[in-house]
This record gives C-alpha cells, sequence and structure tokens, in this order.
C-alpha cells in the first residue's frame, strides 16, 4: 500500500502531538516549522517547566475555562481530556504531577523531557521535521495541496494546519476561504500608575478581588504588584474573559481593587476585633490584614495616618479612609503588557467552519486545524495546550481511522 503524504504546517505542540500519534505505517508526515527550533512555547511554558495541563477532570468544568471554544471543546474533551494527556505521557515513562493549584507538570520540572519525548515519537516514526521552512503559499492540485516554502515545494494528500496565531498564517488560511475573527491579546497585565502601587513590585495579594464596573465583570485570586502594575490570576483571567472588550476601550478603564478580597464591613469586623485585643500598639506596629508591612505603611500614608499614633485613637473618618484604600481602591488603567512569553490572543479561524468532530475544516477538502489559530483561548494553567492535545489527537485519530 502507498503510504498517503502528510504535512503539518507548524511544528508546535498541535503538530507535534498530533505526529506522535499517527500510523506510521499508513502516512508519510513532514512537519514544516518556520524557526529554527521547534516546540518553542513548550520550552518556555511555565517557567521552563512546562504546564502540560490542568487537573480538571470533568469536560463540563474544564470548558468553563475557555472564553472562547467553551462550547465546541465540550464534545472533544469527552474523547481526550487532561487524565488521557497523564495516561499518554505516563504511558511513554514521562510521568507527571499534579500541583496544589492543579497545575500539571513533569515530575523532572524541565520543559526539555516534554520537548524530547514528542520529537522521540515522531523520530521513531521516521516521520520528517524541516525547520527554517516558511509556508509562502498552499494550493489546491487536482485532489492534493502543492505547499510552496522558502526552501522546497511538497505534495500532501492532507494538511495539518497547526501555524499558531501569528497574522501571516492567518492570512494565508483567510486567502485558502476561511473566516478569520480578528485577533486581539487575551493574556496580559494591565498598565497602571499609581501611589498605591509605587516601588512596591513583587508584592502579592493572595485572595484580592479586581472589578471592571463598566464590563460588570470581576474576578478574584491571586494577584501580584508588577513593574507595570497588576498581574496575576485575578488579572489574567479578566484581560482573558474581556479581551475584545478591553481592546475596543484602547486598554483605557478603570478597576476597583479589593487587596483583601473581604467586603469592608468583614474588613471593619477584623479591624475593630484587633483593636479590642490590642489596645495600646501602634497603627503602623499592628499586624491587622495579611498584607505585607511596606504595603501596610503605604495604605497608612495615602490615608494621611501618622505610623507611631495609637490603634485606639484612630478615628471614624481615618478607618473609613484605610479600608477604602484595601477593599475598593479605584485605579486607572492605561494600557497592557503581554503576559511574559507566553502569549495568547483571542481570535482566529471563526469556529463555525470547523467540524469539532474531527478538527477537519468544513470548507477544504482534507484539511485539518488544531491551535492557536483557532479562535480558541484559555485562561492561564495549562489550559491553552490542553486544547492543542485534544484536538491533535482527534486528528490523528480521524486519519488513522480513514480507508483509502
Amino acid at each position: 500500500m502507498t503510504k498517503k503524504k502528510i504535512i503539518i504546517i507548524g511544528g508546535g505542540a498541535a503538530g507535534f502531538f498530533c505526529a506522535a500519534n499517527l500510523d506510521e505505517s499508513k502516512f508519510e508526515v513532514t512537519i514544516l516549522e518556520q524557526n529554527s527550533d521547534v516546540l518553542q512555547k513548550v520550552k518556555i511554558s511555565g517557567g521552563g517547566r512546562c504546564n502540560v495541563a490542568h487537573a480538571s477532570f470533568d469536560p463540563k468544568e474544564l470548558v468553563q475555562f475557555y472564553p472562547r471554544g467553551n462550547k465546541e471543546l465540550l464534545s472533544v474533551f469527552h474523547k481526550f481530556q487532561p487524565g488521557d494527556t497523564m495516561d499518554w505521557f505516563e504511558k511513554r515513562k514521562v510521568p507527571l504531577k499534579i500541583e496544589n493549584d492543579n497545575r500539571i507538570f513533569p515530575e523532572s520540572n524541565s520543559s526539555q523531557t516534554i520537548i524530547n519525548i514528542l520529537q522521540e515519537e515522531v523520530s521513531n516514526k521516521n516521520f520528517q521535521t524541516h525547520t527554517k521552512s516558511v509556508v509562502l503559499e498552499i494550493a489546491s492540485k487536482e485532489n492534493q495541496y502543492l505547499i510552496t516554502t522558502s526552501t522546497n515545494n511538497y505534495l500532501a494528500d492532507y494538511v495539518i494546519y497547526t501555524t499558531g496565531s501569528s497574522p501571516k498564517s492567518l492570512k494565508m488560511i483567510q486567502e485558502l476561504g476561511h473566516k478569520i475573527i480578528e485577533p486581539v491579546p487575551s493574556l496580559f497585565t494591565f498598565n497602571i500608575k499609581n501611589d498605591t502601587l509605587k516601588d512596591l513590585m513583587g508584592t502579592s495579594f493572595p485572595y484580592a478581588k479586581v472589578s471592571i464596573p463598566q464590563l460588570k465583570m470581576d474576578e478574584s485570586g491571586p494577584m501580584l504588584i508588577t513593574h507595570w502594575g497588576l498581574s496575576g490570576p485575578a488579572i489574567l483571567k479578566l484581560s482573558a474573559w474581556k479581551a475584545r472588550e478591553l481592546a475596543a476601550l484602547k486598554y483605557q478603564f478603570e478597576i476597583v481593587v479589593n487587596f483583601l478580597g473581604i467586603d469592608l464591613e468583614s474588613a471593619e469586623e477584623t479591624f475593630q476585633t484587633f483593636r479590642r485585643e490590642h489596645p495600646k500598639k501602634t497603627i503602623g506596629s499592628s499586624k491587622i490584614f495579611e498584607v505585607t508591612t511596606r504595603f501596610w505603611h503605604r495604605i497608612l500614608w495615602l490615608s494621611k495616618v501618622d505610623l507611631d499614633k495609637n490603634i485606639s485613637n484612630i478615628s471614624g473618618p481615618e478607618l473609613l479612609k484605610i479600608l477604602q484604600h484595601l477593599c475598593q481602591n479605584k485605579m486607572k488603567v492605561n494600557g497592557k503588557s503581554t503576559y511574559k512569553d507566553e502569549f495568547v490572543s483571542a481570535g482566529g479561524i471563526d469556529l463555525k467552519e470547523i467540524d469539532f468532530k474531527n478538527m477537519r475544516s468544513k470548507l477544504l477538502s482534507n484539511f485539518y486545524v488544531a491551535g492557536e489559530v483557532l479562535n480558541i483561548d484559555a485562561v492561564t494553567g495549562g489550559f491553552n495546550f490542553q486544547a492543542c492535545w485534544s484536538e491533535a489527537w482527534l486528528i490523528a485519530q480521524d486519519l488513522n481511522a480513514s480507508r483509502f
């Protein structure tokens, strides 16, 4: 039997995982990657440890982490979910571990372990990988595709398009007839110049709550003061869920920050209890809330309260100011900074044009799509990779089952 030729365009997570699951007795597979290295996002993910997936094993719960693509991914995750991902790597002697926040990492704590096994699987099947191969054109030719690259031409019986969300790759598939939802950044920090945050880079808050009143949206979770403003899960979740709306606002909007994650009344109760128990303490040396001393002193400075003032002598108006700075702090956001190198965008191929039973294009024959090139994205925590693994696995199963 003559093997069918598959060209995978894009040597990232989806492309490699798909190749690793294809039947080498049926297919001759070539992966084309435009950069000099494959699996670059896998390498930098999770600070070089590779956040492979997230321990959410119920597809109904799992899809809640995807601002775009949640409906479509439900059926996909019913066929391949994080438990299957763990099983796949563990069968290949790459044990994974679930950390306290439910993120899944290799036990080795090195992304290289994940890269090595994916490359090994592909190489063991005698599939080819060509780096520095920039695809210039994809043309339909009888029942095949002619793929022109900067270095060579390839004929393919099947194309698997896993390019990521670069403008060039979106333009190319748009030229083939697919509708593109204009990409906007999805995971980003909020740029804020505010005296509350000044010179406090690295200060974190485990239970913060942040709201965008204009968009009637709030999120809670850990938060971090950065050089530019605010980041951490609470901020990144807001940036993902409201990616398109915040782009429309040109990243100029107001947020209300609750550094404690409890309401003003509860914070007042906590304060009054502490005051009753420690009437002789100075306000500056009082450890009332779960915040750093430096941050507490900043709040007192903003509230115009002397650090050496006795806690018993704090007036009602002074206390209200302190609590408002802690629980109802209004700040102006003026721009964004992309979250590290793990750039994720909202936008890509319109999901109505993809058959999610097998990730086939509904417009192009023998053409499959997976990964970030689709209008699917998730919050941070291993969810974007899980979508790649699941979609790629579906493609491989569909092709392996095909009869020619």
